[in-house]
């Protein structure tokens, strides 16, 4: 598949076993399994992986149309198959693995690039690309993940929990199923379950925060309630909810659970509040549409919203804090805005043929700290834009499938 223009080709090198072992002392860092040698094992390593000194960014890729996808090495710019899946309406990413939700299930591909943070340093492996099964839940269902699990709740509130080990090992295992039921996603966070359940006595639109154990047991209640529970995110300061009345941050600190409320100061129509939210991995500004035609940014270290109006908006992302608010807008161009005061600053000629998803699921903004990355499935197609830099198109990728579905790897 053609990539416009010349891409060169980057081959990562094995760091020596002193330099990947620096740094890495602790009690979970018992490895699945050695390499070939007998060498001190990277903290992080899975069998067959080779680790990189810088992040192995990758795209995985669904057309909700036929069920194919595909996997976008963004170092190499090559694009390997990475099977069929039956009837796909979503996708989401743990960092590694992608999870594709469909008709008949939900289809787990191990993308083959990921990230190991330690805080004070950083890990990256790259493996071959795999299809590692299927799982029960599909249509609807959302996926969250951590270093230790996956959860994957249903449309119908049931959740199930993966174990990390297993799916590293290229088998998705036997979930726990577990025993309550949900308004919202279930969401890994600091070792333990966040979730919205429901009131025990039928009160769907009082929904109260617990924190469970990663078998599902209730452990602590923060004492809060999230009404008309929508989108979720996991940043550097805690768990984000969405609920009617702004956003609910569930932090840990000790080993003690708390819940803050961050309200929108005002009434919102349910049109106009945050009902997805979209960021870049470890940031703590998260960002969705706020109606047809504004956005709404969350600084969750500030507490505050703010509304910038903009075109009609079909997605939208940001870098974080002093990074520009990058919106696709309905005329299929991308635009950039000031964070701060909402001025337009840039805008590139029409990326996407039909920004509106005709047959699949609109186009979305993945954003790291130097790319942004806009799918066009009409036109076959991905861009990779330098948001620095006026909003250059730096790369095109053209592909031999409609990608309406992506999320990015290797992070």
């Amino acid at each position: 598949m053609p990539v416009r223009p010349t891409v060169l080709v980057w081959t990562p090198v094995l760091l020596t076993a002193v330099l990947l072992n620096t740094g890495c002392a602790g009690p979970d860092d018992t490895p699945s399994a050695a390499p070939a040698s007998s060498s001190p094992v990277p903290h992080g390593y899975v069998e067959g992986a080779e680790e990189a000194p810088e992040q192995q960014s990758r795209l995985l890729l669904g057309d909700a149309g036929s069920g194919a996808t595909r996997v976008l090495d963004l170092i190499t710019g090559k694009v390997v198959a990475s099977g069929k899946a039956g009837g796909i309406d979503g996708i989401a990413t743990d960092g590694r693995f992608g999870y594709l939700p469909g008709s008949t299930g939900t289809r787990v591909v191990d993308t083959g690039a990921w990230t190991v943070d330690h805080g004070d340093h950083v890990h990256y492996y790259r493996t071959k690309t795999r299809t590692v099964g299927d799982l029960a839940g599909g249509t609807g269902a959302r996926v969250h993940g951590d270093a230790g699990v996956t959860v994957v709740t249903g449309a119908d509130g049931r959740a199930r929990v993966l174990r990390r080990a297993d799916l590293d090992a290229g088998r998705t295992g036997t979930p726990t199923a577990l025993t309550g039921t949900y308004a919202g996603a279930v969401v890994p966070y600091a070792e333990h379950l966040v979730a919205v359940e429901a009131d025990p006595g039928g009160d769907t639109d009082r929904p109260a925060v617990v924190v469970l154990d990663r078998a599902g047991r209730p452990v602590a209640s923060p004492g809060a309630v999230c009404e008309d529970p929508r989108g979720e995110a996991v940043t550097r300061r805690g768990v984000v909810l969405g609920c009617a009345d702004g956003a609910l941050l569930v932090r840990e600190d000790d080993g003690r659970f708390t819940a803050e409320r961050i309200p929108y100061g005002r009434d919102v129509p349910r049109a106009q509040r945050a009902a997805a939210f979209r960021h870049r991995p470890g940031s703590t500004t998260l960002t969705a549409p706020a109606g047809k035609d504004a956005v709404w940014t969350l600084d969750v270290t500030a507490r505050t919203w703010k509304r910038i109006p903009t075109g009609p908006v079909v997605a939208v992302n940001t870098a974080g804090e002093g990074s520009p608010l990058l919106v696709l807008e309905s005329d299929g161009a991308l635009h950039s805005y000031d964070s701060a005061d909402g001025r337009e600053l840039a805008v590139t000629a029409r990326l996407v043929k039909e920004p509106g998803g005709p047959g699949g699921a609109a186009p979305v903004i993945e954003i790291d700290r130097s790319r942004a990355y806009l799918n066009d499935a009409e036109g076959r197609r991905v861009h990779e834009i330098d948001y620095l830099d006026d909003l250059r198109v730096a790369r095109t990728f053209d592909l031999d499938l409609r990608p309406s579905l992506m999320v990015e790897t290797g992070r």
